[in-house]
């Protein structure tokens, strides 16, 4: 009876974040038909952009209508929290020069968050990705699994424990994050950062040939992500398929052409010994696959 009520449960879910995906939408387009937009309809604008996917002008232009939101409502928490997710996506995709900068400001603003709305579990979502790219991982699975107590259906947490596992050497688990976060979210807008999670895990556990299933399965959700492209090159390389691997890696580097193997060696999550090791071989493979050295 219990695995009953549980798969009703994982279906109303599944059409709840169907529905809020498109209820984004429309509200998105409804608001930009107003004259005078409150700080609900600049929240909406704000997330549409940010569904848009993890590009600069997408995540500035999110970035604008939370804090436009912010200013007429204060009190607004989930403009708040969606400035932090958006200055985090842009510093954990190497989208934006000051990294640092950006990760720092998305905690100021989460941290505010949760002084006001202890129990936002996308806000505990959002501190949780904070720590998954600052090197704290173990805190990060806390901040999750705090989402998840709130919220049991909260796929977002659950893609995030998928990468916060990986950060702490036990990349075997996290496709089983990444599988739960796509049942419970199959079109979400965010399911190409997901399934990169597992694709990376794949690589860096040396199973080049799932890595690369599940790095096409990122592209085919969005086909903008740079990163997917370049670690799809690194897994098509360590297999030998070299001239598909330099294909694949020159589309990647015209999405981002400051992409380079420094930068990206510069921007480790985690000092986990495991994950430094598995981390070297997609270096390995993006080199192969002629990303430049930088």
């Amino acid at each position: 009876m219990t695995d009953l009520f549980d798969m009703q449960d994982e279906i109303v879910a599944r059409l709840a974040n169907a529905l809020n995906a498109q209820l984004t939408v429309f509200e998105a387009r409804r608001a930009e038909q107003s004259p005078h937009p409150d700080s609900t309809d600049l929240l909406f604008q704000g997330l549409a952009w940010l569904n848009k996917g993890a590009a600069p002008e997408n995540l500035a232009r999110a970035r604008g209508f939370f804090e436009r939101a912010l200013a007429l409502d204060p009190g607004n928490i989930d403009a708040l929290v969606w400035i932090a997710a958006a200055d985090v996506v842009s510093g954990a995709a190497l989208l934006s020069a000051d990294r640092t900068a950006r990760l720092a400001s998305a905690e100021v603003a989460v941290v505010k968050a949760l002084s006001l709305a202890p129990d936002h579990p996308i806000a505990h979502y959002c501190m949780g990705l904070v720590q998954n790219f600052t090197n704290r991982a173990s805190e990060a699975i806390a901040e999750f699994e705090r989402a998840l107590a709130l919220d049991r259906n909260n796929a977002l947490a659950h893609g995030g424990m998928g990468f916060a596992k990986m950060a702490l050497g036990r990349s075997e688990e996290t496709e089983a994050h990444i599988e739960q976060a796509l049942r419970l979210s199959p079109r979400d807008p965010i399911a190409y950062i997901w399934a990169a999670f597992a694709g990376m895990a794949k690589l860096q556990l040396g199973r080049y040939e799932e890595a690369a299933a599940w790095l096409r399965r990122s592209i085919e959700f969005n086909r903008n992500y740079s990163t997917a492209h370049l670690f799809l090159a690194a897994s098509l390389a360590q297999r030998g398929k070299l001239d598909e691997a330099r294909t694949v890696a020159a589309v990647g580097l015209t999405l981002d052409p400051t992409f380079t193997i420094h930068r990206f060696r510069g921007t480790a999550s985690s000092d986990n010994p495991v994950y430094l090791t598995g981390r070297e071989s997609a270096i390995e493979g993006m080199r192969k696959a002629g990303v430049p050295e930088g």
